[in-house]
C-alpha cells in the first residue's frame, strides 16, 4: 500500500511543478532580458525571505512556492520505511525508478527544482537502506545459537535467505540494482562469518557437520537464485561444504576400525622417520603378532555391525531438511574403501609373505555398505 501511495505522490509531482513553472514563466514573462529579471528579483525579495542569487529565476520562485515539499516528502518516506522491516528497499526502488523516468524524459530536463528535491530525498533513501543493511549484518554476525541446537539450518542463514528472497522480489523490475548487489555481498560476508565462528562449545553435535549442512544449504539456495554478484560466494560455499564434509567423514570413520587405524598410523610414522618398510615388523609395537592381534578384533560381522551403528549415528546427526544422508554415506563408503586399500597396501609392503590378511575382502565391504543402504 505504501508503495502505491509513494508512486502516486511522485507521479503527481512532475505535472504539478511543470504546470506551475509554465504559469510563472508566462505570468512574470521570464523569457525577457537580464534587466527585467533583476526587477523580478527585487520584487521577490520584498515578498518573501531572501533567496540565493545563483539560482535561475524560475527555480527560485518554485523553491519559494514549494518550500515545504522536501520536508513533507522526507516525513512521508520516514512513514513508508516504518511500515515494513525492509520498507526502505521499496522506497529506494520506487524513488530510483521515478527519478530515472523524470530525468530520462526531455520535458523534465529544465525542471531543476524538482530534480534537486528528488535527488536529496534519494540520498536520504540510500542512507536509510545502508543503515538497514548495517543493522542486519550485525544481527546476522551476532546471532546467538539456540541453547538446544542439535544441528540443522542456523538462524543467521535463514535470516539471510529471508532478506534475499524479499529484496529480489522488490527489485525484480527495478531499473537499477547497484545498491542491492553491494548489500547482498555485505550480507553474504556476514553469514559466512557467522558460520565460521561456530565453536563446538555452542553445539551438541559435530561442528563440521553443522558447517557442512549450512554451506550446502547456502550453495543450493544461491544456485536456485542465480544472482550474478554472488557467483563467487556460491563457489566458496560449495568449496566450504566439501571441506567440512571431508572433515566430518574422516572424523567419524576413524571409529569402526579405530585400533587398526591407529596401528597403521604408527606404521606410517615409523616409515616416515626412516625405518625401512621390511624392517617395521621387527619393532615390538608393530610386529606380525601385534598386527594379527589387532586384525582379530575386526571380524567381518563386527565391521558390518560397526558400520550399521555409524549409519544410525550419521542419520541421527543430519537434519532431514538438507537430505545429505545419501551423499555423506557415499562419501563414507569411498573413504572406508580408501582406508581399506591403504591398510592392504601397507600389509603387502611391510609384512610381505606373512600371509596376514584382514578378515573381510573388498567384495565383503561393498556388500556391507550395499545392504545397509538398501535396508534403510
Amino acid at each position: 500500500v505504501s508503495k502505491q501511495m509513494l508512486e502516486h505522490v511522485l507521479r503527481e509531482l512532475q505535472p504539478l511543478c511543470t504546470a506551475e513553472k509554465q504559469f510563472l514563466e508566462k505570468f512574470f514573462q521570464l523569457s525577457q532580458d537580464a534587466a527585467d529579471l533583476q526587477v523580478l528579483e527585487v520584487s521577490m525579495r520584498t515578498m518573501s525571505s531572501p533567496v540565493p542569487l545563483a539560482k535561475e529565476p524560475t527555480t527560485r520562485l518554485l523553491s519559494e512556492i514549494f518550500g515545504c515539499l522536501e520536508p513533507e516528502l522526507r516525513g512521508f518516506l520516514d512513514v513508508c520505511n516504518k511500515v515494513h522491516p525492509f520498507g526502505c528497499l521499496q522506497v529506494l526502488v520506487t524513488l530510483n525508478d521515478s527519478i530515472f523516468e523524470t530525468w530520462g524524459s526531455s520535458s523534465a530536463l529544465p525542471l531543476s527544482f524538482l530534480n534537486t528535491v528528488l535527488g536529496n530525498v534519494l540520498l536520504l533513501a540510500k542512507s536509510s537502506f545502508n543503515k538497514c543493511i548495517g543493522t542486519l549484518c550485525k544481527e546476522i554476525e551476532e546471532a546467538k545459537m539456540p541453547s538446544k541446537m542439535k544441528g540443522g539450518i542456523l538462524p543467521s542463514v535463514s535470516r539471510f535467505e529471508e532478506f534475499v528472497n524479499f529484496s529480489e522480489e522488490v527489485f525484480r523490475t527495478a531499473r537499477r540494482r547497484g545498491e542491492l548487489d553491494k548489500a547482498h555481498l555485505r550480507l553474504a560476508g556476514s553469514v559466512f562469518s557467522s558460520i565460521n565462528s561456530l565453536s563446538s562449545a555452542n553445539l551438541k553435535v559435530n561442528t563440521d557437520m553443522v558447517m557442512m549442512e549450512n554451506f550446502h544449504h547456502i550453495h543450493c539456495f544461491l544456485c536456485q537464485k542465480k544472482i550474478h554478484c554472488l557467483e563467487d560466494k556460491k563457489r566458496e560455499a560449495k568449496q566450504r561444504y566439501s571441506e567440512h564434509m571431508e572433515k566430518y567423514v574422516v572424523t567419524y570413520l576413524g571409529q569402526p576400525l579405530e585400533k587398526l587405524h591407529h596401528f597403521f598410523e604408527g606404521v606410517k610414522a615409523r616409515v616416515a622417520q626412516g625405518v625401512k618398510e621390511e624392517e617395521v615388523s621387527f619393532q615390538l609395537a608393530y610386529s606380525k603378532q601385534e598386527l594379527r592381534r589387532v586384525i582379530d578384533k575386526y571380524p567381518g560381522k563386527e565391521v558390518k555391525r560397526a558400520l550399521e551403528t555409524l549409519y544410525r549415528k550419521t542419520h541421527k546427526h543430519l537434519s532431514p531438511e538438507e537430505n545429505l544422508l545419501p551423499v555423506v554415506w557415499h562419501a563414507m563408503e569411498q573413504e572406508f574403501i580408501r582406508q581399506y586399500r591403504e591398510f592392504e597396501d601397507l600389509i603387502q609392503r611391510c609384512y610381505a609373505g606373512s600371509g596376514i590378511a584382514m578378515d573381510f575382502t573388498m567384495e565383503d565391504l561393498l556388500s556391507y555398505f550395499n545392504s545397509i543402504t538398501l535396508s534403510n
